[in-house]
């Protein structure tokens, strides 16, 4: 049994391209429909009823590419706009669970730091999550509401000072909480992983949420019968709700690989 249809993705912008890499590792044969909100980005200082609508509006969006399953891959859309999934006839998946149990799995002294936008951390979700998995657990958890305009701006190296600096400041109090895992609760922040590490050191262990969705989706997919068992290799269609040209360029560095000309299509989001 096969299902050729593709995967939809969306995100606020460029960071659920970070969800997009670790499918395409573990799922080679999957087509993938990604819709990176460019032209409402950031989400994570709205509020919490625009969140909703908009996280609304990109799964109707993915819903008219016939997609078999949708990633909310935003740690913001993820943590307060997930029970919008019911109402989907499609499987759905968010990033702040599956990066919760990665953590737990990970932490050796039982503190865990989490970083994320207003919103998120506002939500409580990830500390939710983890004390469900480990109630003894001690979790840290700031606001970081200026690392996604880093990242949209391409402003992610560890060598900037800049962007090291930024880093340092917030995360002072995950430093001071001796904690030894550190959840990355935006999909943008694995772009900022050099200068975390070099802020942090390399004891800290960082969770990329990506990784783990990806390799939930993927044992999902298998399970239920829905892989693309098909020999060629998955196709991604990108599309955006701003001019596309800015997006091509930082994707291609968040990919490890370049978009062809014509593959990002812009779309009026606002519409559904």
């Amino acid at each position: 049994m096969s299902d050729r249809r593709a995967i939809g993705v969306f995100d606020s912008g460029l960071g659920g391209l970070t969800v997009v890499k670790e499918l395409r590792r573990v799922l080679l044969n999957e087509d993938i429909v990604y819709f990176g909100d460019t032209g409402r980005v950031p989400y994570g200082t709205r509020s919490r009823d625009t969140i909703r609508k908009y996280a609304a509006q990109d799964e109707r969006f993915l819903l008219t590419h016939n997609v078999k399953a949708i990633i909310a891959a935003c740690g913001t859309v993820s943590s307060v706009a997930s029970d919008l999934a019911k109402d989907l006839p499609v499987p759905y998946f968010e990033v702040v669970s599956h990066a919760a149990k990665s953590a737990v799995n990970a932490t050796k002294n039982r503190k865990i730091g989490v970083i994320g936008t207003a919103a998120t951390i506002n939500s409580g979700q990830h500390e939710k999550h983890i004390k469900a998995l480990m109630p003894e657990a001690e979790v840290t958890a700031c606001s970081c509401s200026m690392f996604v305009p880093l990242v949209e701006e391409g402003w992610y190296s560890a060598e900037d000072i800049v962007v090291t600096e930024t880093v340092r400041r917030y995360l002072e109090p995950i430093m001071k909480s001796g904690a030894d895992t550190l959840i990355l609760g935006c999909t943008h922040y694995p772009v900022l992983s050099g200068a975390i590490k070099k802020v942090l050191g390399n004891d800290v262990t960082l969770i990329n949420a990506g990784v783990a969705t990806a390799e939930a989706v993927k044992d999902y997919l298998d399970n239920q019968g829905l892989l693309n068992n098909g020999e060629k290799i998955g196709d991604t269609d990108f599309f955006v709700s701003d001019k596309p040209d800015s997006f091509r360029r930082i994707a291609s560095v968040l990919l490890d690989s370049d978009i062809d000309d014509g593959k990002v299509e812009q779309v009026n989001i606002s519409s559904l």
